[in-house]
C-alpha cells in the first residue's frame, strides 16, 4: 500500500482505485435508497400497515449497526478489499431472493442479513479509501468521497420511485444484483493491503475511548433521520404530491450543496468545530417539516436545509475519527460509528413511525427535531474538547 500512496502523492489523489472505491460507494447508497423507499410500498401492496412498512428498514438497520461492530475490526483483520469482494457476492444473492419473494414475513428475515452485508460495505469502502489517501491528499479527497454517498441517495430514490411503475419490483432487483455482480469483478482490481494494515486481533474489539464522543451524536442523527426513507414518500402519495421523492432528493442536494460552499471556503483550523452549527442546521431543518404548511414546498425546503447540516456532520465526524484512528484500528473506528448510526436510524424509524401512524406525520417530524436539539450540548463538548486540546487532525489543515 505505501507504493499507491507514494503514487498517490505524485498524481494527485483521483487515482483508478480511488475513483472505483467511489463509484462502487455511490451505488452501494443509491442501491440501499432505491429500496429505503420503494420496498414499504411494495410492502403495503402485500397488506402490511402502516407501521409494519417501517419494520424493513427497522431491521435492515439493526442489522447493519450491530454488524458494524464485527465488519470493521474484520476488514482490520482480513483487509478491507477482501471484505468488499465477499460482501459484493453475497449481496447479488440477497438481491435475487427479494425479485422472488411472496410473502412479507421474508422480508423482515432477510433485513438484517442485508443490512450486515451493506455495513460490510460501507465500513471496508470509508476504511479502504482512508488507506489509499495520502495523508497530504486526504481532506481534498475525503471531501470528495463524501460526495459519493450523498449522491447515491439523491439518485436511489428518484430512481427507485420513477422504475417501480415502469419495470416491477422484481425487475428493479435483479438489475441491481447484475450491478453488484460486475462490481464484485472491479473490485479485484484494488490493491492489496500491507502487512502493516492487517491487525492480527480478535474479530471484535471496542473502538478507543476517543470514538465515543462521536459515536453518541451519531446515534442521536440517526434517530431524527429513521423516518425519513420509509415514511417520507408515504407522507408525499397520502398528500397527493407529484414528487414523491422530493425529500430525500433535496436533502441529498443540500449535503452535495454544503459539502461544495465549505470545500471552496474552507472548513476553518479546527473543522470539527463547526459539529454545533451543523447540528442546528439539521434541527432547523425537521422543525420546517412540522409547522410549514403544504406538501411538496414544505419537503423541499426542509430537505435542502436538513440535508445541510446531516451531511456536514457525517463529514466531520468520519474525517475526526479516520485521522486520529491507527490504521490497524481505522475499521473498527468507522464500524462503530456506522454501528450508532444505524441502530439509531432503526430506532427512528421504529419509534418515530409508531408514533406518525397513531398521531399523525408531522407529530413524527417533531420528535426527530427535538432529538437533534437535545444533541447540540453534546455537538458542542465535541467541538470545544478538540478546540481546548489545541489540536487538528492534519491533512485538515492543508483544506
Amino acid at each position: 500500500m505505501d507504493e499507491w500512496n507514494e503514487a498517490s502523492d505524485r498524481a494527485g489523489f483521483l487515482t483508478a482505485p480511488f475513483l472505483l472505491l467511489w463509484a462502487f460507494y455511490f451505488l452501494v447508497f443509491a442501491a440501499g435508497y432505491q429500496l429505503f423507499p420503494v420496498v414499504p410500498l411494495h410492502l403495503r401492496d402485500m397488506g402490511a400497515s402502516l407501521a409494519e412498512s417501517g419494520r424493513f428498514q427497522m431491521a435492515f438497520m439493526l442489522g447493519s449497526g450491530f454488524g458494524s461492530l464485527f465488519t470493521g475490526p474484520l476488514g482490520d483483520r482480513l483487509g478491507q478489499r477482501r471484505v468488499l469482494r465477499v460482501a459484493s457476492l453475497a449481496l447479488v444473492a440477497i438481491l435475487v431472493t427479494y425479485a422472488f419473494v411472496q410473502v412479507r414475513w421474508i422480508f423482515y428475515v432477510l433485513a438484517p442479513l442485508h443490512g450486515l452485508l451493506w455495513s460490510a460495505l460501507r465500513t471496508a469502502s470509508m476504511a479502504k479509501v482512508g488507506g489509499i489517501l495520502s495523508p497530504r491528499h486526504r481532506a481534498q479527497g475525503m471531501s470528495l468521497f463524501g460526495l459519493a454517498g450523498p449522491g447515491g441517495v439523491a439518485i436511489g430514490p428518484l430512481a427507485g420511485l420513477w422504475l417501480l411503475p415502469h419495470l416491477g419490483f422484481a425487475w428493479m432487483l435483479i438489475i441491481l444484483a447484475l450491478v453488484f455482480a460486475v462490481l464484485h469483478l472491479l473490485i479485484g482490481s484494488l490493491p492489496r493491503e500491507s502487512a502493516c494494515e492487517i491487525s492480527p486481533g480478535a474479530a471484535f474489539s471496542l473502538p478507543d475511548r476517543a470514538v465515543w464522543g462521536p459515536v453518541s451524536l451519531l446515534l442521536f442523527l440517526g434517530l431524527s433521520f429513521g423516518p425519513m426513507p420509509p415514511y417520507s414518500a408515504q407522507e408525499a402519495k397520502a398528500l397527493g404530491m407529484l414528487w414523491p421523492s422530493a425529500l430525500l432528493t433535496c436533502f441529498a442536494v443540500g449535503m452535495m450543496g454544503m459539502r461544495a460552499v465549505l470545500g471552496l471556503t474552507g472548513m476553518g483550523r479546527r473543522p470539527v468545530a463547526l459539529l454545533p452549527l451543523m447540528m442546528a442546521i439539521a434541527a432547523l431543518g425537521s422543525l420546517l417539516l412540522t409547522v410549514l404548511p403544504g406538501g411538496t414546498g414544505r419537503h423541499l425546503a426542509a430537505g435542502l436545509i436538513y440535508g445541510a447540516g446531516y451531511g456536514m456532520v457525517h463529514t466531520l465526524v468520519f474525517m475526526h475519527i479516520i485521522e486520529i484512528s491507527a490504521p490497524e484500528r481505522r475499521g473498527s473506528g468507522v464500524g462503530a460509528l456506522f454501528f450508532a448510526f444505524d441502530v439509531g436510524t432503526a430506532l427512528g424509524a421504529f419509534s418515530l413511525g409508531w408514533v406518525m401512524d397513531h398521531f399523525g406525520f408531522r407529530w413524527g417530524w417533531a420528535g426527530g427535531a427535538l432529538l437533534l436539539l437535545f444533541a447540540i450540548p453534546l455537538a458542542r463538548r465535541i467541538g470545544g474538547q478538540v478546540m481546548t486540546s489545541g489540536t487538528a487532525p492534519s491533512g485538515i489543515l492543508e483544506s
